[in-house]
């Protein structure tokens, strides 16, 4: 006769009993690593993958765009050939943290130093202070979580940062984008003069003993020993201070090691080379290439050329493209070598590889990516500024799925709920719904429920996981094979395999594509009007007037070239989407983000002249004795940026 079990034995058995099929097979498998790699403003056509030789210039194409390592990540793992997330960085990359889709948690890229005061959660920029991050949730379940690269995702106060996210260490930057060699924000990086005047850097390392920005010496354990020669006081001027191979002048040229991209690459490298194995890794590398401004060590760009005179291509009559056909080489080398790194390590059978980017390429200049054949670009939503490259891979992928194309819609809200179910976690978010207690009882905007939908099942069986309408903007709804398109919609142009190139130059003064005048170009947080006239943007923007909605078959018609809008045949569909945009419209979440503030300025000088968070610091930064040249820099700093705060932010309209 077997003896019963211990009470507590038993209570236990009942449990799992009652648990669902889900969570018993979360609870017996391993949790797999989980190495999410998030690309910045990656072209459709800019990854090889999707280059098959074909067309007038398919053979060039070919020759100038190389991403070996991508592309066997891909042929080994489950491309998804329908993942798409927001037409621009911030909203994509808020999404993919809180599992929210865009719409519900930022849907706009507001500056670092915007702040509202009555609204303590979401008065800022990025991800409500409330929400919980997905680094938060894999914490919870045990996992060691690291974060290199781009955060773009909110920095006012420290919860806002990755390390209030749930990351234990942090190296990268806070805003859009920085520059590659100097770690400075002009004009060239963000296309915008903040109420800071770009004065400052954004490069922090964050982790337990050390929360500041990188200095010389940090940044020698990273490999550069040589100082970047930041000019604190020339960071007005529309051009970066270095050339796009790093030279400061023509004697003192930065090396590679120097470079940002290999700084990070550095830090990834350590962070899985130290992990202890038998504890499961989350490592978020979030690269900033290929975002502008395109800079690259000039190896990259010697290499370009050989491969492309090997293949027997012709040398490259652009500029920008040359740059960014070298910085996806110098893309693809580093997931290169963070898959060796987590072979090497032992981790890669259990390892989760997910790659994607927060948005399609920029079409226009100098953001110079190409999403041949797809049709326009970032800061639109069609395809090419919404569906993104994006793939699984890795050793936790079932053997009999590597190889396939998934078809099935993926939000970039998605990738939340998927490795929290991989995790054992529930993707519920408590501390979210436990703020809107108190902000009901304000009066101030409530925070959006969690809208994942955990797809790794759908990836696997090869399902959809969002057969109902996807809101995928405030002017754009797809439910999977029907789009529907509305508004005034910019970059609506198609490119040819090789752009930009020398017509596009030419062109750019009377046809466009010019940079997003409609949408980034500030001076201190409010936008610039040129007062150009209507038909003159139009043309320059190549804005096409949607109105209502046009509507697209995107599987018979993945160009969107052929608008159903006016087909008695799909009328229904029309109405259908008509109306499902117009309800969500209703609920899309849009606080109060509040304005510029010179306490970002003030703070980023108390801490040796690094942005950072400036509410609520007190205990965040580690202690800093300022260098003489650090000192020197404030006495200036303090001067300009006071005749800002005095003079030129009370009198903003008439500056702009």
């Amino acid at each position: 006769m077997v003896a019963p079990a211990p009470a507590s034995a038993s209570a236990l058995l009942l449990q799992l009993l009652l648990l669902p099929p889900s969570a018993l097979a979360a609870a017996e498998a391993p949790k797999p690593h989980v190495l999410l790699l998030l690309a910045d403003d990656f072209g459709w056509a800019n990854w090889g993958f999707h280059n098959d030789g074909y067309g007038p210039h398919g053979k060039q194409l070919q020759a100038e765009i190389f991403t070996p390592n991508l592309d066997q990540l891909a042929r080994e793992g489950v491309v998804l050939d329908r993942h798409y997330a927001f037409r621009i960085c911030s909203p994509s990359r808020s999404s993919l943290m809180s599992g929210r889709l865009p719409m519900h948690v930022n849907w706009k890229n507001t500056g670092i130093t915007s702040l509202n005061p009555k609204d303590p959660v979401s008065g800022s920029a990025g991800i409500p202070r409330n929400m919980t991050g997905m680094a938060a949730k894999l914490k919870e379940a045990g996992y060691r979580t690291h974060m290199v690269g781009k955060w773009d995702a909110g920095a006012a106060t420290p919860e806002h940062t990755p390390v209030g996210r749930g990351f234990e260490t942090f190296v990268g930057y806070h805003q859009h984008a920085n520059d590659y060699w100097q770690e400075g924000i002009g004009f060239s990086c963000t296309g915008e003069i903040d109420v800071c005047m770009d004065k400052f850097v954004d490069f922090h390392v964050y982790n337990a003993t050390f929360t500041g920005g990188v200095t010389p010496e940090i940044a020698r354990e990273f490999g550069c020993d040589k100082d970047t020669a930041y000019n604190q006081s020339a960071t007005v001027a529309l051009a970066p201070q270095v050339t796009p191979t790093g030279c400061v002048n023509a004697s003192y040229c930065l090396p590679e090691r120097c470079y940002e991209e290999a700084m990070l690459r550095q830090r990834a490298l350590q962070v899985i080379k130290g992990h202890d194995a038998s504890t499961p890794l989350f490592l978020f590398y979030t690269s900033h290439l290929l975002h502008t401004p395109l800079q690259v060590p000039e190896s990259y760009l010697k290499r370009v050329d050989q491969r492309i005179a090997e293949q027997g291509g012709q040398p490259v009559d652009s500029a920008n493209r040359r740059l960014y056909a070298a910085m996806a080489l110098f893309l693809d080398e580093t997931v290169g070598e963070l898959v060796q790194a987590m072979k090497a390590k032992g981790l890669w059978e259990n390892t989760l590889v997910i790659f994607t980017s927060d948005n399609g390429g920029p079409i226009y200049e100098p953001g110079s990516a190409n999403n041949y054949p797809l049709k326009g670009g970032k800061y639109s939503d069609w395809e090419g500024g919404i569906r993104t490259n994006a793939f699984v891979s890795g050793g936790f992928i079932p053997p009999e799925r590597r190889g396939a194309r998934h078809t099935g819609v993926v939000s970039i809200a998605d990738w939340y709920g998927l490795v929290s179910e991989l995790a054992g976690v529930d993707q519920e978010d408590k501390a979210a719904a436990e703020a809107n207690a108190w902000l009901a009882k304000q009066g101030l905007p409530l925070l959006k429920p969690v809208d994942s939908v955990p797809q790794w099942k759908h990836i696997v069986q090869g399902t959809n996981g969002r057969p109902d309408a996807l809101y995928v903007s405030d002017k754009a709804v797809l439910r999977y094979p029907y789009k529907l398109v509305a508004g005034d919609q910019v970059y609506s142009m198609f490119t040819g395999q090789l752009y930009p190139n020398c017509s596009t130059i030419e062109g750019i003064a009377t046809k466009g594509p010019a940079l997003p005048l409609l949408d980034e170009i500030h001076l201190f947080g409010e936008l610039l009007d040129l007062g150009l006239p209507r038909e003159k943007v139009d043309a320059i923007m190549d804005i096409e007037h949607c109105g209502q909605g046009k509507l697209f078959n995107v599987k018979e018609d993945p160009t969107e070239q052929n608008d159903l809008s006016a087909d008695p045949q799909y009328a229904d569909v029309l109405q259908e989407l008509r109306s499902d945009l117009a309800e969500f419209n209703k609920g899309l979440f849009d606080p109060d983000r509040g304005v510029p503030m010179m306490d970002a300025c003030w703070v980023a000088m108390q801490v040796g002249g690094f942005y950072g968070p400036y509410v609520d610091t007190a205990k965040f930064y580690s202690p800093v004795q300022l260098t003489p040249k650090q000192i020197e820099n404030n006495k200036i700093a303090k001067e300009d940026l006071t005749y800002v705060e005095k003079v030129l932010l009370p009198n903003r309209t008439k500056q702009i």
